[in-house]
């Protein structure tokens, strides 16, 4: 994550979109007047509002948690592809 003030920003913007996609850097622009604002890049923006939903309710957050338990005891299921 970098944090970088608003005149650093706009003065470098592509420079500093690019840091922002190419290396799914996290900036933080600070603002001297008003609040700051982070700058994320679009896929992982959508990766953490899926992973959001996903938990949005009890239903799936224990749905989760019981498909992790067990993987990590080992229980597995192996299926044969469907073919057409």
């Amino acid at each position: 994550m970098r944090v970088v003030g608003y005149s650093e920003f706009r003065n470098n913007l592509a420079h500093n979109l690019n840091v922002v996609n190419e290396d799914t850097e996290i900036v933080i622009v600070a603002r001297a007047q008003g609040k700051n604002v982070v700058v994320i890049d679009m896929d992982e923006y959508n990766s953490i509002m899926e992973t959001l939903h996903l938990v949005s309710t009890s239903a799936n957050r224990k749905r989760i948690d019981e498909a992790i338990e067990e993987m990590n005891k080992g229980i597995s299921f192996s299926h044969d592809l469907i073919e057409e």
